[in-house]
């Protein structure tokens, strides 16, 4: 991965070390229960992924507030990360608290629908226009239900995705495209049960030319994508990209998943509302249960009715769609409170301000300190890179990164109260993030900056 010349590593390197020490000194709490889970816990985490917090362990969280937590050694973060979506709502958002409460007492779970359901198939028909809906655990699962209907009533095996795609777990997405244009593992693919040129095409975000060879020969029985890729950094789509998308796609009989999880800060419909986009399927996870596991996949009419065709009822528990969880009535009861009552048109409204506050401010620092690097917007949620101009596709992005200097940069907003995702760059705005909050950031990312390139 390529680096950014603007900076001395040297430089870079001691003020990590210096950077790490303060952490370390900071948090004797967070550090003690660490080393109290390590003989328990891989690496020390209970996830594998939460050892990329920059510091030699990840902070402890004591309580967490609308767009703030405390950790258990007392110290306050603006959180920008927000559970990296999963919190977008905010943590503990009231009238979702409050639902939740109610429904404990109502009974958890009893594999049995409850008026919820009803209420929130009717509200996501409406936010993203399609009219029939099914519920997950998971976005990740959400996904390969999808594929799985995809498969059956097209008759075709293959999948195809974005290269430098992110749809959670989903065996088929982790792959890309070699130096020589074929499909192998990504990196960092645990135990992949396949080779997964078997079972997916990669083609690169924004070409047109690659989507339309991939599909030709009509084998792919869907195409998941983000209308946006996120977790490589923010690449937006440019003009016609998507009018292209779904012309082949019909063409082709290919059917076209689109994966909101992350691309919801478009707005209460995520891109799909607000770029009018038409999906066959659709796929939202993470934030609509305001922090209770929950998510959600729609489909067109067309879709429902040739699914139901297929479908026979003696076999509807054993297809590898569901799970005795999904759907439960206490994540049922936090989607409606939370898309209800949290996530709304006038949330929305206050966020992508906020956002845009924070893309603005981030900006006149690198544009202050002479820095090629560039400032990427989704909705409320925004992004830098270590480029000069936006990206155009996922590889582009991925290599102008910066492990090294992302970490540092991460670590010095975390000594100093700020939390970003761990992963790149990313700042998410919930209901309740603060023109303030965004600010705080803003100050200490110019004093980070300020000390690297003096």
């Amino acid at each position: 991965m390529a680096v950014s010349a603007a900076i001395d590593r040297a430089r870079l390197r001691a003020l990590m070390d210096r950077e790490g020490r303060s952490f370390v000194e900071a948090h004797p709490r967070s550090r003690a229960l660490f080393d109290a889970g390590r003989p328990s816990l891989l690496a020390g985490v209970p996830m594998p992924w939460m050892v990329k917090w920059p510091g030699a362990f990840p902070p402890y969280v004591q309580e967490a507030r609308g767009a703030h937590f405390t950790c258990v050694d007392g110290h306050d973060y603006v959180d920008l990360c927000l559970g990296d979506t999963g919190a977008m709502a905010g943590h503990g958002p009231s009238a979702t608290i409050a639902a939740v409460e109610r429904q404990l007492r109502l009974g958890i779970t009893h594999m049995l629908p409850t008026e919820d359901a009803a209420w929130v198939g009717a509200e996501l028909a409406r936010r993203f226009g399609l009219p029939t809906w099914q519920f997950a655990i998971t976005a990740t699962d959400a996904n390969r239900f999808s594929i799985r209907l995809a498969r059956m009533i097209t008759e075709r095996a293959l999948v195809a995705v974005h290269d430098f795609n992110y749809h959670g777990t989903v065996d088929e997405t982790f792959a890309t495209l070699s130096d020589d244009g074929r499909v192998e593992a990504r990196r960092g693919n645990i135990g992949p049960p396949v080779d997964p040129a078997l079972t997916t095409r990669v083609v690169p975000f924004n070409d047109v030319s690659a989507l339309e060879a991939a599909l030709a020969d009509r084998r792919v029985a869907a195409l998941l994508i983000e209308p946006a890729l996120t977790n490589v950094g923010i690449v937006l789509p440019e003009p016609g990209y998507h009018d292209a998308v779904r012309e082949i796609t019909r063409r082709t009989g290919t059917i076209l998943i689109i994966d909101e999880t992350h691309t919801i800060c478009a707005g209460p419909g995520g891109a799909t509302a607000a770029w009018s986009l038409e999906p066959d399927m659709l796929v939202i996870g993470k934030t609509i249960g305001g922090g209770i596991p929950a998510a959600a996949y729609g489909m067109t009419a067309d879709v429902a009715e040739r699914i139901g065709a297929r479908m026979s009822l003696e076999d509807a528990d054993v297809g590898g769609i569901g799970g005795t969880l999904a759907g439960y009535a206490l994540s049922m009861a936090a989607v409606r409170a939370t898309l209800g009552e949290v996530l709304t048109d006038a949330a929305f409204a206050r966020m992508i301000p906020i956002a845009e506050r924070w893309t603005d401010g981030v900006r006149g620092v690198i544009a202050a300190r002479h820095l090629p690097w560039h400032v990427t917007r989704l909705g409320a949620r925004a992004e830098y890179h270590f480029i000069a101009d936006p990206p155009r596709t996922g590889r582009e992005q991925w290599e102008h990164g910066d492990f090294e200097l992302e970490r540092f940069l991460h670590l010095y907003a975390l000594n100093r109260g700020v939390l970003m995702t761990p992963f790149h760059n990313m700042a998410l705005m919930s209901p309740e993030t603060t023109e303030a909050d965004v600010d705080r950031h803003t100050a200490v990312f110019a004093e980070a900056v300020g000390e690297l390139v003096g």
